[in-house]
């Protein structure tokens, strides 16, 4: 790969010496392990030598000397790409900031959303509006990353990008629901305006997809109006696009609406997490004794539920946040492939397609290290939020 399709059997060795690959096994893994630490030993006058202090592949800060051996203080090397010849620390920080504004997009989606609804089911308990969201949060867990990618690719950034076309039934059976509502005895409670409109667009979405069925298999509709569809303005998205684009007039420009599919797509998946753990967790907590004094004393269920039994519940969605972002950094591959978002993923891909072992390596180091650090931090958030913890 380095030297091209011709090749003699010297330049060949030649690499291999370079790279250290013609050492056993053992002493490889050595050597890298010599490479990507902070602190590591090397020679300083034999040149021939894999230990060779090259001042061109190590950024390091010499600490003391023994003998011809010497102990520095380095910046990891994580070697260089066989493709590019670039460092692959200078390929993961061109990559790795598209992942990371992905991600914390993503997860914050996930967060604001799933917490809000996971709320909402809890303190309606039992409705159809709970029933609704645990249904809804099954269906996002058990959706593949890369099925949603394609399916959301394909309707928000093609078949939806000039023009949406909704069936019409579905809407107006939801206006039905709220209107039932408003006339209603129960019209002063905002959650019953919610839920009815959802059962009435699941009524018409279920007459809607019934006399479609029948349409396609026997010619004829069964049911008034279930072809009929609304249009609404396009979505104007692409199908994929990164954070940056390029204008031939203007140049390089911030593209932060190529943000919005990959970043649905990706919180899915978590947000349904988030929103089950918030409700059943929330559901623990509301049958605590300090709750029920808290109530007893006066306090408003607001403050009840948001000042005191919220905080002590987010203990469980903090711990499944924080494996989820840092699965982000690594799992984005699927979805950073289809939307061609240009990020640590992609390269990854890339790098398994073109055999470039060292991009791949230094990757799963670098999102390794992810996964440590965010864990220390959410060491540190349990501690916020649950002073107990600090006690002990």
């Amino acid at each position: 790969m380095l030297l091209g399709q011709r090749v003699d059997e010297e330049s060949l060795a030649a690499v291999n010496r370079e790279l250290g690959l013609d050492l056993p096994k053992g002493e490889q893994y050595l050597l890298y392990l010599n490479d990507i630490s902070p602190v590591s030993i090397h020679e300083n006058k034999n040149e021939s030598s894999h230990l060779y202090l090259d001042s061109a592949k190590y950024d390091y800060t010499s600490l003391f000397s023994v003998g011809a051996k010497t102990v520095v203080l380095k910046y990891p090397y994580l070697r260089r790409s066989y493709q590019s010849r670039k460092p692959v620390a200078d390929v993961i920080a061109e990559a790795l900031p598209g992942t990371v504004i992905l991600a914390l997009f993503a997860i914050s989606f996930a967060l604001v959303f799933g917490i809000l609804f996971g709320v909402v089911s809890a303190i309606y308990k039992g409705s159809f509006l709970d029933n609704f969201s645990l249904f809804s949060a099954v269906l996002g867990m058990s959706t593949p990353s890369f099925f949603s990618a394609i399916i959301l690719s394909w309707l928000g950034g093609y078949l939806w990008s000039a023009q949406v076309s909704l069936p019409a039934l579905p809407f107006v059976f939801l206006l039905l629901g709220i209107a039932f509502t408003f006339f209603g005895k129960h019209k002063k409670l905002g959650v019953r305006y919610v839920s009815n409109g959802l059962k009435g667009f699941v009524i018409g979405l279920a007459l809607t997809l019934l006399g479609g069925s029948v349409h396609f298999l026997f010619g004829f509709s069964i049911i008034p109006f279930s072809g009929g569809v609304f249009h609404l303005p396009g979505t104007g998205l692409n199908m994929t696009g990164s954070l940056y684009d390029v204008d031939v007039f203007t140049g390089e420009y911030l593209a932060m609406q190529n943000l919005i599919l990959p970043v649905i797509t990706l919180g899915i998946r978590p947000l349904a997490i988030v929103m089950q753990l918030t409700r059943n967790s929330l559901l623990e907590q509301l049958s605590q004794d300090y709750v029920r004094t808290a109530r007893a004393k006066g306090l408003s269920e607001s403050r009840v539920i948001f000042g005191h039994a919220l905080r002590n519940a987010l203990n469980p969605v903090v711990t499944a946040i924080s494996g989820w972002f840092a699965s982000m950094l690594a799992g984005a591959v699927f979805i950073e492939f289809i939307f061609n978002w240009k990020g640590l993923g992609l390269q990854v891909f890339q790098s398994l397609q073109n055999d470039d072992y060292p991009v791949v390596m230094g990757s799963v180091l670098v999102i390794a290290a992810a996964f440590v650090l965010i864990n220390i931090f959410v060491d540190i958030i349990y501690g916020w939020l649950d002073p107990r913890i600090r006690l002990k």
